[in-house]
């Protein structure tokens, strides 16, 4: 299966996109970022019966099972998820001050890339554990 590297972004009128990395022409749009990426794989859908009932040249994974791994800008992501991931919960994660990932949710501040590493190791620590647990 290959995995295919896209992001998700919130525009200034509040809908999300969600673009291919290696193939920025391939995107999608919605108003959550579920139906951006729905949107994208209508996108791949297409641009691959087009691209074999008209001889178009298209990506050659199209052909095959592919997967997408989603980056995010921070923002966006703290913004989607700041019903489940609060600042202060966060913070303690990742052990960076809730007011400076409250900043960083707002856009007041853009995180710097040590500090980008820190929040995205805390969520990884913290998926990790949630998946080896059971009741």
């Amino acid at each position: 299966m290959r995995l295919v590297d896209i992001t998700i972004n919130r525009a200034g009128d509040g809908t999300y996109s969600a673009y291919c990395n290696d193939h920025p022409a391939l995107f999608g749009m919605g108003d959550t970022p579920e139906q951006a990426k729905s949107e994208l794989q209508e996108t791949l859908r297409i641009t691959k019966e087009d691209g074999r009932d008209h001889a178009f040249i298209y990506p050659d994974w199209l052909d095959d099972e592919y997967e997408f791994i989603v980056h995010w800008d921070v923002r966006t992501m703290l913004e989607y998820y700041s019903g489940i991931i609060t600042p202060t919960a966060l913070g303690k994660l990742a052990g960076i001050h809730p007011k400076q990932i409250w900043s960083y949710m707002h856009g007041l501040s853009k995180p710097r890339k040590a500090q980008v590493a820190k929040i995205e190791d805390a969520l990884h620590r913290f998926g990790r554990e949630l998946t080896h647990t059971s009741f």
